[in-house]
């Protein structure tokens, strides 16, 4: 083995006899850099993106949240709340009410999600995070919080005590309308905050105390949509979902955050795949080059070849010789590469060279793993360049 290395260590930094073939080595050499230093950034890229949405999903989500496992609502009692404290993990969580409502606001209108929740939400969900201004209600019952897509499709500000915001909620019930204004509640109410997370959220919800909500509907004081639960870190979910299902009797469905955006994350993880199979591909047409460099490379060797031949090294070793040749530009062009490519991430990260908006810089994250992806996917097709690149060496090249 020492042997095959040695003259492969040689023959990997000694110029060939023609200019040609050394201009096609370097750019083999280059090519596999640049393919190396490519997957390693879009990667890193791809991850800080994913992690930006993630952000986001975990500031408007919680950790795990319980729906009813058939129709709107479902009772939590205050014995069961007791329970639900006493589960090892549970750190706070809030009775929710949801519903569709009816903006109206200076004879504009938007359809809704009336969202109310208790005092604990502020410890279930970061409210201070997704505030863009105002103040979050806390208790007060006839205060709302607004997204921002909302205020200003609406063109309401916050405090407006002259004109205050309508929510108009059609009564529940059988039979037929006779009365349009008896068949819709209406509260009037002051917009305390406006809250900015994603479009689709700011168009949608609408955050209110439970009261209110549970007035508007006409619902008894332990009728709930749902229940938001924060965990620690370290809890086990598989146990909680176990213990929530006992508590209410399994007439629950209980999901994670993972679960919550399962179509999120499938998404992200197929433009993922796709992402490094496409770059997979730059570093495939690479190593092509690489094979034919080694390929030029063995030509121009002949004569060195028939010498070590006839000192005694057979078939085997004298391909074993181009193969560690390939394989050591692989590894050391992967190396280079992925250092580059840390390196500009670092540049990134300090200086935001690339914007996505004047004031957010293009996420990027470093990962070990990523690394170790790069650099696996590219010594596997260096061993195969390799071998297709020493396998040409017959023979009748050593004794001809």
């Amino acid at each position: 083995m020492k042997f095959p290395l040695y003259i492969a260590k040689r023959y990997l930094f000694s110029r060939g006899s023609t200019q040609a073939i050394n201009i096609i080595t370097a750019i083999a050499a280059v090519g596999i850099v640049v393919g190396a230093l490519s997957l390693f950034v879009v990667l890193s890229a791809f991850d800080g993106l994913k992690n930006l949405h993630l952000e986001h999903t975990s500031i408007a989500d919680p950790d795990v949240k319980v729906f009813p496992a058939q129709g709107k609502f479902f009772d939590i009692t205050e014995a069961q709340k007791q329970q639900i404290n006493a589960i090892e993990g549970v750190v706070s969580f809030s009775s929710v009410v949801e519903n569709q409502v009816i903006l109206n606001f200076k004879q504009k209108r938007q359809n809704a999600t009336i969202k109310g929740v208790d005092a604990n939400y502020a410890n279930v969900i970061a409210v201070d995070s997704i505030l863009d201004y105002g103040d979050w209600f806390s208790e007060k019952e006839f205060y709302v919080v607004l997204g921002n897509q909302i205020s200003n499709s609406l063109s309401l500000g916050i405090n407006n005590y002259e004109t205050p915001l309508d929510l108009v909620m059609p009564k529940s019930g059988k039979g037929q309308i006779t009365n349009l204004l008896e068949a819709f509640k209406t509260e009037k109410v002051i917009v305390s905050g406006i809250y900015q997370l994603t479009n689709e959220m700011d168009q949608k919800y609408v955050f209110t105390h439970i009261a209110l909500a549970r007035g508007l509907l006409n619902l008894s004081k332990t009728k709930v949509s749902h229940v938001e639960l924060k965990l620690l870190s370290q809890a086990n979910y598989q146990y909680i979902q176990t213990r929530l299902n006992e508590i209410f009797e399994s007439k629950v469905i209980v999901k994670s955050r993972i679960q919550l955006n399962d179509a999120m994350y499938k998404m992200l993880n197929t433009e993922n795949l796709i992402v490094y199979l496409l770059f997979t591909l730059v570093l495939i047409v690479a190593l092509f080059s690489l094979i034919g460099a080694m390929i030029m490379m063995i030509i121009d060797k002949k004569r060195n070849l028939q010498t070590l031949h006839k000192l005694g090294a057979n078939l085997k070793k004298i391909r074993l010789i181009f193969f560690l040749q390939g394989m050591l530009m692989t590894v050391l062009g992967g190396l280079l590469g992925v250092l580059l490519g840390v390196f500009l991430i670092k540049i990134q990260q300090s200086s935001s060279l690339v914007m996505i908006t004047p004031t957010l810089a293009y996420p990027t994250k470093l990962s070990v793993l990523n690394g170790i992806i790069v650099l696996s996917t590219l010594y596997v097709l260096g061993v195969i360049a390799s071998g297709i690149a020493s396998l040409s060496i017959k023979r009748e090249i050593l004794n001809n």
